[in-house]
C-alpha cells in the first residue's frame, strides 16, 4: 500500500518545479526585451507583455495566498486592473498597469510567499488543495500565459530577441498517410488526472464510427498546393462565413507568409526564412484548415475522433494519458515547452507515436478539430465559471494536442483549447479525416 505522505511529498515536489519552471520562462519571456517592448501593445489582439507579466503575479496571489493560505491581499487595489473579463485586450494599455520593475518586484513577492503556502499546505479534505489542484492550476495558469506571451514576441516588430535550438532534422516521412481507427467506444475525458481543469471532467464513453486520420499534421507543402490550386480564390471549398472572412480581410495564404518570386517566405520571431516544406503548416485559422480539409476530399476530425486516436489503447481497450502511454512527456515523446522556436519536421518522434501508429498528436502545433466548445455530459465548474462555462457555445472551436509553445503541464491527451474560428495568430495547424464508407 502506498504510504499518503509519500504521495503528498511527491506532489509538492512536483508543484513546486513546475512553478519554478513557470517563472523561469516568465523571466525569459520578459527580460529578453527592452522596457518600451515591455509596455508597448505590439498588437489589439494582445496585452502588453507587462500586463500579463503582473496579472500572473495577481491570479497567484488571489488562488495562493487569499484562496488557500487564507492571507490578506497584499494589493488589493490592483485586482480589477488585472481581471481578464473587465478589461478587454485591446483597452488594457490605456489602464495605469504597474510599471516593470514594479511588477516584476510584486510577482517575485508574491512566488515567495506562494513557495511558503505550498510547504504548509495539506493535500487533502478540500477539493481546491486535494492533491495540490490550486498549485497545478496556477502552474498552468502562468504557463497559458507564457504561450501568449509568445505570440506577443512573435507579432512585434524588430530583431529577434529569442533565440534556441531548431528540432533534429529527420529522414523525410515515408509512412503511410493515414491511419485507420477503428469504430466503438471509448473513453473520453478524464475523473482521475489529478490537475485536469474542468472542461476535461468528467471522464465518459463516447461512441465513435470508424475512420481514417493523418498519420502526421498536414505540411507547408500540402497546404502550399493547395495555394497553387488556387484554394483562395475557389468559394466552394470555403462556408459562407469562412468565405466572406477570408475576402473582407484579404487573406491569401497563413499568416506571416509573403510570396517572394516563386518562392515564400515567412517571418519567424523576427527573422525572414524560406517555408521549410517538411514542417507541419502554422498559423492558420479555423476557416483555412477546414477549406483545405474539403479541397483534399476529406475533413477535419471531430473533438471526440481527435481524442480517440490519440489516447485509445486497443490491445486494453482503455484511454491512456498521452499517445504513447502513461508517463510523463520527455523530449522524446514531443516538441513541447519552448525547447525549440518551431515545430519539428512531419513524421518527427516515433517514441510518441499512439498504438494506432499516429504522430505528432501532441506538441508542435494546435490542431483544429471541427467541434464546437461545449462542456461534458456531467460537467462542473471548478474553481470559477470564467474559465471555460462562459466560453461555452458555437462561437469558439476546439484545438486539441499543444504546441512547441506549450508546457507539459499544460497539456495532456484530454486537454482541451478554444478559439474563434478566425484567429490565426495563434501556433494552430491541422490534421484531415475522412469517414470509413460502410
Amino acid at each position: 500500500m502506498t504510504d499518503p505522505a509519500l504521495d503528498a511529498e511527491a506532489l509538492r515536489e512536483r508543484a513546486a518545479a513546475s512553478l519554478v519552471t513557470a517563472r523561469e520562462r516568465t523571466t525569459l519571456l520578459t527580460e529578453c526585451v527592452e522596457e518600451p517592448d515591455l509596455t508597448a501593445q505590439h498588437s489589439p489582439l494582445m496585452s502588453p507583455l507587462v500586463w500579463d507579466l503582473a496579472h500572473i503575479g495577481n491570479q497567484e496571489e488571489q488562488w495562493l495566498l487569499r484562496a488557500v493560505g487564507g492571507q490578506e491581499a497584499i494589493r488589493p487595489e490592483i485586482d480589477s486592473i488585472y481581471d481578464a473579463f473587465e478589461h478587454p485586450r485591446a483597452e488594457r494599455p490605456k489602464l495605469p498597469l504597474l510599471p516593470p520593475e514594479e511588477a516584476r518586484r510584486y510577482a517575485r513577492d508574491v512566488r515567495g510567499r506562494a513557495l511558503d503556502v505550498l510547504e504548509s499546505t495539506a493535500f487533502h479534505g478540500e477539493r481546491l488543495t486535494e492533491a495540490g489542484f490550486a498549485f497545478g492550476m496556477v502552474a498552468q495558469h502562468e504557463q497559458q500565459h507564457d504561450e501568449t506571451m509568445l505570440i506577443t514576441h512573435q507579432l512585434r516588430s524588430g530583431p529577434p530577441a529569442l533565440t534556441a535550438l531548431d528540432p533534429q532534422p529527420v529522414p523525410l516521412f515515408t509512412g503511410p498517410s493515414e491511419v485507420l481507427v477503428p469504430g466503438g467506444p471509448f473513453t473520453m475525458g478524464t475523473s482521475h488526472e489529478p490537475w485536469a481543469l474542468d472542461n476535461e471532467r468528467p471522464a465518459h464513453r463516447r461512441e465513435v464510427e470508424p475512420f481514417h486520420i493523418d498519420t502526421t499534421p498536414v505540411t507547408n507543402a500540402a497546404y502550399q498546393a493547395f495555394i497553387e490550386d488556387g484554394g483562395y480564390n475557389e468559394p466552394r471549398w470555403w462556408s459562407a462565413e469562412g468565405w466572406a472572412h477570408i475576402r473582407q480581410n484579404s487573406i491569401t495564404a497563413p499568416l506571416f507568409w509573403r510570396r517572394d518570386g516563386g518562392q515564400w517566405l515567412r517571418r519567424r520571431f523576427g527573422a525572414t526564412e524560406a517555408v521549410p516544406p517538411d514542417e507541419p503548416v502554422l498559423h492558420v485559422c479555423w476557416y483555412e484548415a477546414d477549406a483545405y480539409a474539403r479541397w483534399a476530399g476529406r475533413r477535419l476530425p471531430t473533438e471526440a475522433e481527435w481524442e480517440k486516436a490519440a489516447r485509445h489503447d486497443p490491445a486494453g481497450d482503455r484511454s491512456t494519458r498521452y499517445p504513447w502511454g502513461d508517463a510523463d512527456p520527455g523530449p522524446e515523446h514531443a516538441n513541447l515547452g519552448q525547447r525549440h522556436l518551431r515545430p519539428a519536421p512531419a513524421g518527427s518522434y516515433p517514441a510518441g507515436e499512439s498504438p494506432l501508429g499516429v504522430r505528432q498528436l501532441i506538441g508542435d502545433v494546435w490542431e483544429w478539430t471541427s467541434s464546437d466548445f461545449l462542456p461534458y455530459p456531467g460537467f462542473r465548474a471548478f474553481p470559477y465559471k470564467e474559465y471555460s462555462e462562459v466560453f461555452f457555445g458555437t462561437g469558439y472551436k476546439v484545438l486539441r494536442g499543444g504546441s512547441f509553445a506549450v508546457d507539459a503541464v499544460a497539456c495532456r491527451g484530454t486537454f482541451r483549447n478554444w478559439d474563434h474560428p478566425i484567429r490565426r495568430q495563434i501556433f494552430s495547424g491541422f490534421r484531415t479525416a475522412r469517414s470509413v464508407i460502410l
